[in-house]
């Protein structure tokens, strides 16, 4: 964890957790950035305390190795997808299963919760992205358009947009009250690993390219490319003002950068395996969760 990465970079934290019995394929923290949440090739999903790495819970449910998981916004529910090819709603409180969405014939890759936490949107191997009503469990509508894996997906946070990430090296911008407002964003060269919104209303995508994009995904146009990744980018956010937005690669480097030039403002090298999630946290200290040997 680092203090003011706008400023200056002060490692005030870092904690190991103990190993899954499988490989990780998927942190994220809870929306107060106090829970960590953990999936893996195991079929488990772990929960942990985030400050001090205790083990909250170990969930079972699915049968095939955990790829994605989320928390809704309100912090009230995770989700959960896997190579099982179902999507799993769970009660955060008690980890209570409450609903199993059936609808993909593959691998499911990416789920993310929309602002309400009222619906949910899940994609994959079959390269649709099926959206979902939380409170029913029922498919709300599918949005069919990839030519390949999506990998990942982002809800905007203030307006009625979401966005797919593709190994078909495109991202896609869905309009949900207007289909035929849809935007193809095309121009990485390698596939798309993660995407961000952020509150002023850019889009930013990383890919396999080494490269991040920043786009207005609304007309679709591209506002920077940024550069500088040595290996594939893994995980991007947004900081709460969308003032910043941090960068982390399988070249085992952060990179924070200013979003009104699109300039790297810091780097961060080898303290940190490949990080599955980074997230900035309420106070401004940016967060990472990386993995190494199945240890978080």
């Amino acid at each position: 964890m680092w203090k003011n990465p706008s400023e200056s970079f002060s490692v005030i934290g870092i904690r190991y957790f103990e190993r899954h019995k499988g490989e990780v394929n998927s942190c994220t923290f809870s929306p107060d950035c106090t829970i960590l949440l953990t999936c893996s090739d195991d079929s488990r999903i772990h929960i942990w305390n985030a400050k001090n790495g205790k083990l909250l819970y170990k969930v079972k449910g699915h049968t095939g190795p955990v790829k994605a998981g989320c928390f809704s916004p309100d912090g009230m529910l995770f989700a959960s997808g896997s190579h099982d090819c179902t999507v799993r709603v769970w009660k955060m409180e008690t980890t209570e299963c409450l609903h199993v969405l059936r609808g993909h014939n593959k691998s499911v890759e990416t789920v993310c919760f929309s602002p309400s936490s009222k619906k949910l949107l899940s994609a994959g191997w079959d390269r649709t992205a099926i959206l979902w009503d939380v409170q029913v469990g029922c498919i709300l509508k599918v949005f069919s358009g990839h030519h390949d894996v999506i990998q990942t997906s982002a809800f905007s946070p203030n307006t009625p947009h979401l966005a797919t990430g593709s190994w078909d090296y495109t991202v896609k911008v869905w309009n949900l009250k207007s289909e035929n407002k849809d935007k193809t964003l095309a121009g990485h060269k390698g596939n798309i690993s993660c995407v961000c919104f952020s509150m002023p209303g850019m889009l930013a995508s990383g890919s396999w390219d080494r490269t991040v994009r920043v786009w207005n995904p609304l007309i679709g146009t591209l506002i920077f490319m940024l550069n500088g990744h040595l290996g594939w980018v893994k995980s991007l956010t947004f900081s709460r003002d969308g003032m910043l937005l941090a960068t982390a690669g399988y070249d085992e480097m952060v990179k924070v950068w200013d979003c009104e030039n699109g300039k790297c403002i810091k780097v961060l090298e080898g303290v940190l395996e490949p990080a599955h999630a980074c997230t900035f946290a309420p106070d401004g200290a940016l967060l990472l969760s990386g993995t190494i040997d199945h240890k978080i």
